[in-house]
């Protein structure tokens, strides 16, 4: 039997950072049995791409969803990279805190499933 996967490893990295916006480096990589440098590389790619705002507090990293921003490569209507992770991330996992350009607080809304 062939192994794969239904999301890439940027998606499932997505989805740690939805589900936890202050998770370490090390925990995605040991969430998505890759290595950190691998994992620094994938967040870095989401940083770059514009889906991901990192902000330094103290030595830890708060990341940020731009939750509005059309999924990439997405044919058909657009759709908001926040909807497919309302859709994979549990409402009880979800520690979501999301900024739109031009919102003034961190903190987005509260999610229901």
């Amino acid at each position: 039997m062939t192994n794969w996967s239904f999301l890439t490893n940027h998606g499932r990295a997505l989805l740690c950072i939805a589900r936890d916006p202050e998770v370490r480096l090390r925990e995605i990589a040991t969430t998505l049995a890759i290595s950190e440098r691998r994992a620094y590389a994938i967040v870095s790619d989401l940083t770059d791409g514009g889906y991901v705002v990192k902000n330094k507090e103290g030595r830890r990293n708060r990341y940020v969803i731009q939750s509005h921003l059309p999924l990439p490569e997405f044919t058909g209507r657009d759709q908001a990279i926040g909807v497919v992770l309302d859709l994979l991330a549990a409402p009880e996992e979800r520690r979501r805190f999301t900024r739109r350009a031009g919102d003034s607080d961190v903190a987005g809304p509260a999610l229901t499933g």
